[in-house]
């Protein structure tokens, strides 16, 4: 625990975490058990462990007395100063070497990386201690299919590896070692008829992984922290395109499936909706989706391809930043053609603005409709083109809105600041500075939406106010009819 000792919050909050997803208990139970115990004024109303105290949180990990336990958080630990010394690394690299930088430096590489690689059955591979070793630029893709056995746990089996040339160095059917509950076929591919005469075993699998990273070969895979996890094999030097690569999807950046990459950036789907997984068809995707950045450049962002859009998305045009005050209804005034409207979610659930999607017949509607538009094309903060269409409407309102294509853009994740951005913490505000004039201008015209949006506002008021006093005059001039009746009456 001395390590812990010294561990910034961070690490610590790391740590809490993982012990909760495992479900691990010390001497006062879990964390929310814990806290019971700790902090009886206020429990677990704040049981976010990144809201609490250093104090609190290592109070909790003190609570652990198992050697395995601790072993583990010690591991947590390794990684994120791992990830510290790599972060301070200043000699130059090749492409590959800072790909492996950018996948160690993620701040989700500690908790997805923390291998239990101290039990049985685990193996570490070793590095070199000659530098040079270390610096070996050899790589191979990996992609492993899993089974799920009757004790909850999954098992390897199937293995596919291959080479920067895409040539195979390994196949194999792996007969697991647990009876199985589900081979889930429908992903895997596999049956139960294909494993009778497998005897190939998750050691053997191991064995000949040993040996293709022996030289500190770089091993490349998506979310490859799980093909490593049923492998039972811990390796330092790893590119893991899940991480390195951000994609920008809808309204949000997301850590990208495999599929989503290979049309977002080799411009071809890897399979269709529904259908199994190839095991070598998804080795040979990671390393190519590797050897395209290695091409471009590392710190150079992809360029999106219009192409890798689904036949569904591509039919739509994305309204956003509609005034609050604009009715759907009124955007089949705004923007021409026949199409239905779609109303986003307002995940905030507040603001002056709303998003909508105009979704069209076909994606030949939908590109022609955008083409008609009039208006500035300029572009968003993730590069993709968009119009800013200036609209008034009948009942006097005014104001602007901003029409784009449904794109998919894929980036790498340059720094550690960049990746934190996949995962956004409820509550927290970040500081955005102003880098250029670009987004300076952008900020002006968004000053005019909302002045021009304003305006349009107060001329709606001020048509109300007008009604208002006409109603007022009339209701004033029966009022005195009424009561010139009543006298007339009451003098008869």
């Amino acid at each position: 625990m001395d390590k812990l000792e010294k561990a910034p919050k961070e690490v610590l909050v790391d740590i809490v975490k993982l012990a909760q997803k495992r479900e691990m208990k010390g001497s006062n139970g879990g964390w929310k058990e814990f806290l019971t115990v700790y902090d009886k004024k206020v429990g677990v109303s704040l049981s976010d462990p990144a809201r609490r105290s250093p104090e609190a949180l290592l109070a909790f990990l003190n609570t652990f007395t198992n050697v395995d336990d601790l072993k583990f958080f010690d591991k947590v630990a390794e990684k994120h100063f791992s990830n510290e010394h790599i972060e301070k690394k200043t000699d130059k690299l090749s492409p590959e070497q800072e790909l492996v930088y950018k996948t160690v430096g993620h701040p989700q590489y500690a908790q997805s990386y923390s291998f239990p690689s101290y039990e049985e059955g685990w193996v570490t591979t070793k590095e070199r201690k000659k530098a040079k070793a270390n610096r070996s630029n050899e790589m191979v893709a990996i992609d492993c299919e899993m089974v799920l056995c009757e004790d909850g746990t999954d098992a390897l089996v199937r293995v596919c590896v291959v080479d920067r040339e895409l040539k195979v160095k390994l196949d194999e059917l792996v007969k697991p070692d647990k009876p199985v509950a589900d081979y889930k076929t429908n992903i895997t591919g596999v049956t139960a008829k294909d494993l009778e005469h497998v005897t190939c075993s998750l050691e053997d699998i191991q064995g000949s992984m040993r040996k293709l990273l022996s030289r500190g070969t770089i091993l490349i895979g998506h979310s490859l922290n799980n093909d490593l996890q049923v492998l039972k094999i811990d390796h330092s030097r790893v590119i893991d395109t899940s991480l390195v690569f951000k994609y920008w999807s809808g309204s949000n950046f997301r850590r990208p499936s495999l599929n989503d990459l290979c049309k977002s950036v080799l411009g071809y789907e890897l399979r269709k909706e529904g259908a199994p997984h190839d095991c070598l068809e998804d080795a040979r995707a990671a390393m190519k989706l590797v050897l395209a950045k290695i091409e471009a450049g590392v710190d150079k962002n992809l360029p999106w391809k219009q192409n890798d859009v689904v036949e569904t998305d591509s039919m739509k045009l994305l309204c956003h930043r509609i005034p609050i005050g604009i009715p759907r209804e009124k955007l089949l005034e705004i923007i021409p053609g026949e199409f239905t409207i779609e109303v986003k979610d307002n995940k905030k659930g507040k603001g002056d603005k709303y998003s909508a999607l105009a979704v069209f017949k076909n994606k030949e509607e939908a590109d022609k409709v955008y083409d008609s538009l009039k208006g500035h094309e300029v572009k968003d903060s993730a590069g993709r083109p968009q119009k800013l269409v200036s609209f008034k409407l009948e009942s006097g309102l005014c104001g602007r809105l901003y029409v784009r294509k449904i794109v998919h853009i894929v980036q790498v994740a340059s720094s550690k600041r960049a990746a934190e951005e996949d995962e956004e913490v409820p509550g927290q505000h970040k500081n955005k500075k102003l880098k250029t004039d670009e987004t300076t201008i952008e900020l002006k015209k968004e000053t005019v939406v909302v002045c021009e949006r304003c305006e349009g506002y107060l001329k709606e008021i001020e048509s109300l106010k007008k009604k208002l006093s006409e109603r007022d005059q009339e209701i004033s001039t029966l009022h005195k009819i009424i009561v010139s009746q009543a006298r007339k009456q009451s003098g008869i």
